[in-house]
């Protein structure tokens, strides 16, 4: 969670005494009281909410499992349903939250990979021994979606406006990655978010890149190559006689390589997304990427698989152009909110598009309608309104409707 940006809005009280989350005498109150059964409570509403004391590099207040919904909309801990998001889809199944400081992500792509072709999964079993439901598994998109929902990156209040940068960027992506692990390993270990790229300070960059990624030269066994996971913004790409090579935003002496037959299907399923770079807009969206990558050859990074999602210019994720005008109004009105994320739901037309959460003590959700929506996007959201009597609808055809008032 973009922790300064916050601060302002959120109080505890330890031991009969409350603590703005900026006052510096917090973290010696927390200090004190760990490990007792004392426990700080969030005062965002009445009578408060009970929080965890978890201790990294200093003593910080995390939410506890199960009560994001409880807090007030507009508080950093506030968590909507489950339903409101494609989250509700993979938590207790594919998201594991053993406590408030550790969390295990299963996903669908390995940590590891073997030179070559992928091993054959083999053919069907005609009578076999037993058969398994199927369990829900995170694909690198929803593991995207994860990371920039835990850093805080799906929500905006007022305060953040001209906080957000590329060092932001890296701070709150590479913290959320602390706590999580992925097929055993420790998911800050395996991710890579590149800091503000500065000529003057490109060798001292180099050199923490380079240490950074060294595992990647460091095989699983004698024959697996272990994988990392670089998120940034993608920056461009061209042919070269060994693929195509990938430009990544703070990274612009150090591209990524992936084989060109799988270039062209990166630019056929993301062809929205990377060609809402050129939009008609006055604030042009950014393209973010995951990639999983590999050490084919020392100090040369090759992409295995690749997600990317579009976002504003201050990174608040989108799930098209059509929703940018109306983040893009509230953030000038100066109203809190947050983006629901897809993570691996078929589709995103059965969340509201936005979350209000300055208009009352339940957030407001905001719906956008486009003429240039896919049928069956159309027909889902379409759907979800029938339910929804009172809901506040945006027809992009036509002029944005008032606003909910702010309370």
């Amino acid at each position: 969670m973009q922790g300064e940006d916050t601060l302002e809005l959120t109080r505890y009280i330890i031991k009969g005494r409350t603590y703005p989350a900026a006052d510096p005498g917090l973290p010696d109150a927390l200090a004190h009281v760990y490990g007792s059964p004392e426990r700080p409570r969030c005062l965002c509403v009445p009578g408060g909410i009970e929080m965890y004391i978890a201790k990294h590099a200093e003593y910080i207040v995390k939410r506890m499992p199960d009560t994001g919904n409880l807090h007030h909309p507009t508080c950093p801990s506030f968590e909507p349903e489950p339903g409101m998001s494609g989250l509700g889809e993979l938590v207790g199944e594919a998201i594991i939250e053993h406590s408030p400081d550790q969390v295990e992500v299963r996903t669908d792509f390995a940590m590891s990979r073997l030179p070559g072709k992928a091993v054959p999964r083999g053919d069907a079993v005609i009578d076999p021994a037993e058969v398994h439901a199927p369990r829900k598994r995170m694909s690198l998109r929803a593991l995207l979606h994860f990371l920039f929902e835990r850093a805080g990156f799906n929500r905006w209040y007022p305060a953040m406006e001209g906080r957000r940068n590329q060092g932001v960027l890296h701070k709150y992506l590479s913290e959320a990655a602390t706590g999580v692990t992925v097929k055993g390993a420790s998911l800050d270990e395996r991710l890579f978010v590149p800091e503000p790229f500065r000529v003057e300070l490109k060798d001292e960059i180099g050199e923490r890149r380079r240490k950074k990624l060294a595992l990647l030269l460091s095989p699983e066994d004698a024959v697996q190559y272990k994988m990392a996971i670089i998120v940034g913004e993608y920056n461009g790409s061209e042919p070269t006689a060994f693929g195509r090579r990938i430009v990544v935003k703070h990274m612009p002496d150090v591209p990524l390589y992936i084989d060109t037959k799988t270039w062209e299907r990166v630019e056929r399923s993301y062809a929205p997304i990377l060609q809402a770079r050129d939009a008609d807009v006055p604030k042009k969206p950014r393209v973010m990427m995951a990639a999983l990558v590999y050490a084919k050859r020392e100090y040369l990074y090759q992409v295995d698989t690749v997600s990317m999602m579009l976002t504003t210019d201050q990174w608040i994720p989108l799930d098209g152009l059509h929703e940018l005008p109306l983040i893009e109004v509230l953030q000038r009105e100066q109203r809190a909110f947050m983006k629901p994320m897809r993570y691996d739901a078929r589709s995103a037309a059965g969340f509201p598009n936005v979350l209000l959460l300055d208009s009352g003590t339940v957030p407001m959700p905001l719906h956008v309608m486009s003429p240039l929506m896919e049928a069956k996007e159309r027909s889902a959201k379409e759907k979800v309104l029938a339910g929804l009597p009172a809901a506040w609808v945006w027809m992009t055809a036509k002029s944005m409707p008032a606003l909910p008032a702010h309370r």
